[in-house]
Formats: C-alpha cells, sequence, structure tokens
C-alpha cells in the first residue's frame, strides 16, 4: 500500500509540472497571440494585393535587358510582339530591341498591370508607327493583305479558311510565313467571305513582287 501511494504522488507531480510546460493561453494583446510570417505572408505578396510602382522607360533598350529593368521595378506581367506587323516570335530576346512599351513609363502603375514591348531585330529600324493587324470574321470582308506578312495574313482570317499559297518568284516552298510577305490575294479586297478558298502569291521580305 505504501508503494502505491507514493506513485500515486509522483504521478499527480509529473500532470502538474506538464500542465505548469503549457502554460496559460495567450490573450488578444499578448504578442504571442501574433501568427507568425510564414502563415500570413505580406500583402504585397498576396494575389490580388494592389500594389503601385514606377514603370521605367524601356525604349531604346535590349528587349533582355528591358524585361529585366521591368521585373527589377515589380513589373512580371510581360509580352512583346514585333513592331514591323510580321508576327515573328522574339525566341532570343537579346537579338531585339524595344521600340514602344504600352502602357508608358510613369509612376504609381499598378504592378500587375501587363506591359506590352513591341520590338525589332538588332539591324531593323523601328517603324514610325505601328499599324494593327488586320482581321476578318467569319461572314466579314477580304481586308487588304497585300504588303503584309503572310502569317499574319493567315492569322487574321477565319481558321476553318482553305488558303493556298505559293512562291511568286520560283517554286520555293513557303515554309515560315513570317519572312514571306504577300504580293496577290485571291478574292480581292472588300469581297465577303462567304467560307470561300483564299490564295495568295508571296515573296521574301528582301525581295520584290514581279
Amino acid at each position: 500500500m505504501r508503494t502505491h501511494h507514493i506513485t500515486a504522488l509522483s504521478l499527480a507531480a509529473v500532470a502538474t509540472l506538464a500542465l505548469a510546460g503549457c502554460g496559460p493561453a495567450a490573450a488578444p494583446g499578448d504578442p504571442k497571440a501574433a501568427p507568425s510570417a510564414s502563415s500570413t505572408g505580406s500583402a504585397a505578396g498576396r494575389p490580388g494585393g494592389a500594389k503601385q510602382a514606377a514603370l521605367p522607360n524601356l525604349v531604346g533598350m535590349g528587349l533582355q535587358a528591358a524585361q529585366d529593368a521591368a521585373q527589377a521595378a515589380g513589373f512580371f506581367s510581360l509580352a512583346s510582339h514585333d513592331a514591323l506587323g510580321r508576327g515573328r516570335a522574339q525566341v532570343l530576346d537579346r537579338g531585339w530591341k524595344v521600340c514602344s512599351q504600352t502602357p508608358g513609363p510613369g509612376g504609381d502603375v499598378d504592378t500587375a498591370t501587363r506591359i506590352d514591348l513591341g520590338a525589332v531585330k538588332l539591324e531593323e529600324t523601328c517603324p514610325a508607327e505601328e499599324s494593327a493587324p488586320p482581321s476578318a470574321a467569319a461572314g466579314g470582308a477580304m481586308p487588304h493583305f497585300i504588303g503584309k506578312s503572310m502569317k499574319v495574313a493567315r492569322l487574321a482570317l477565319p481558321g476553318n479558311t482553305s488558303i493556298t499559297v505559293k512562291d511568286a518568284l520560283q517554286d520555293r516552298m513557303v515554309l515560315q510565313e513570317s519572312n514571306w510577305r504577300v504580293c496577290t490575294q485571291n478574292p480581292p479586297t472588300g469581297t465577303p467571305l462567304t467560307g470561300q478558298p483564299v490564295a495568295f502569291h508571296v515573296v521574301k521580305f528582301e525581295e520584290t513582287c514581279p
């Protein structure tokens, strides 16, 4: 019986120490009640958390350097396009330079804004102004494609259009259509598009139409 009594006292002491180690619940104003930084995150880093910053002037910079500068300023929604309207993809950013930016430089720009950079290759000259790409919805009229990139022409037509493309100078295969421009088109500009086939004769951009 004596041994049993000592064991019960020991268990009671252990329970008392365990409760003391837990301590009382923190009061609402107690610093211990504040959640850790890892559980909340910063307001600026939360999706949808509005933040503004100064957007730098990126025109004249190499495309890669411009993208790096935009990101350093806090802008990560970046896009680029061919400022000459040929529909070329900017595969190697270091080989392109910035001609235009939308929106333009300025302060207090929402960092979630999409920044679109118009670019040309390093050896090319920026256009005085960029023209909007042609477009033609089904049931609309045939746009004026003469002088435009064959890639742009194809993208502008309804997706179900039957298209024939032929080299106007030789019997070459037209593979990378962004390197070819339209010399002739059939049907002519303004013709209603009612599902009829469309045909083009093209040459490379450095060549002259016959």
